[in-house]
């Protein structure tokens, strides 16, 4: 089930959006320092993180899924942002190199095709971190935020369905330790809750965040073997007068192989 956009861009111009912003995007420059000289896509609700990212990266872009929605992005410039099809990015092969899901992986009713997608426009080396509500943590019951929306997931679950993708987790991170409440209480000692929470409670933090990388399969040098074996076809040659390169052939051949099946070595 996706998050309508318009109830997305809603709670994150509010406060605790905000504080749920500023709290991912620390998060998230821990993982991602920089990306200088990059393509950068998101796809889902991702344009307010794709900001960290906008002025240095090489291209910045957002693809907002099709049962979701899509706004202009970035304000007052030249757009960015994308209606799509989760299952059909309409970008090339290989073409980014880092790519961010945020309010994605939760509403996808076909995630397979969806993560094999993923996987077709990153390039080689390229890496992706998802970003998700937590099944264990507050803001994945909390209803007038949009991580209770979709299919929450545990940290081992998201790890086993990237490397069931062809990806292979590099690091996680864990977010979101404060309540899901608009009390400024809460929000004043937002830090304190996080630093606690991620170093004793791990478990119930309110998003889980994992970085992974496209997974590359090829087949090493030494798969074969040193000496093929080659099948050689005796043909007759013309008029029954064997060429000087015919006989040659044939000792070679009976050298590497032994004799033929209709007769011994002389």
């Amino acid at each position: 089930m996706w998050s309508d956009i318009v109830d997305l861009r809603a709670f994150y111009g509010g406060a605790l959006g905000k504080l749920a912003h500023r709290l991912l995007a620390q998060r998230l420059r821990q993982i991602w320092p920089r990306l200088v000289g990059m393509r950068v896509l998101g796809v889902g609700y991702t344009a307010p993180f794709l900001e960290l990212y906008k002025d240095e990266a090489e291209r910045v872009m957002a693809a907002m899924p099709a049962g979701q929605g899509c706004m202009h992005w970035p304000a007052g410039a030249p757009g960015l942002a994308v209606l799509s099809d989760e299952q059909a990015l309409p970008f090339p092969d290989r073409s980014i190199d880092r790519l961010l899901l945020v309010h994605c992986l939760e509403g996808a009713a076909h995630v397979r095709p969806f993560m094999r997608e993923c996987w077709r426009v990153l390039a080689d080396g390229g890496r992706l971190t998802v970003v998700v509500a937590n099944r264990r943590g507050l803001w994945a019951r909390a209803e007038h935020a949009p991580f209770a929306q979709g299919q929450p997931y545990s940290m081992g679950q998201l790890s086993r369905l990237l490397r069931d993708n062809l990806f292979v987790p590099l690091q996680s991170a864990t977010a979101l330790f404060v309540p899901p409440v608009g009390s400024w209480v809460f929000r004043a000692w937002a830090n304190t809750w996080e630093n606690l929470g991620t170093r004793f409670f791990p478990t119930f933090a309110g998003v889980v965040m994992v970085e992974a990388e496209k997974q590359i399969y090829a087949a090493p040098f030494d798969a074969l073997p040193a000496h093929a074996t080659v099948k050689a076809v005796a043909r007759p040659a013309g008029n029954g007068i064997a060429s000087r390169a015919g006989e040659d052939e044939q000792r070679l051949f009976t050298e590497q192989v032994g004799p033929t099946a209709g007769g011994r070595e002389a």
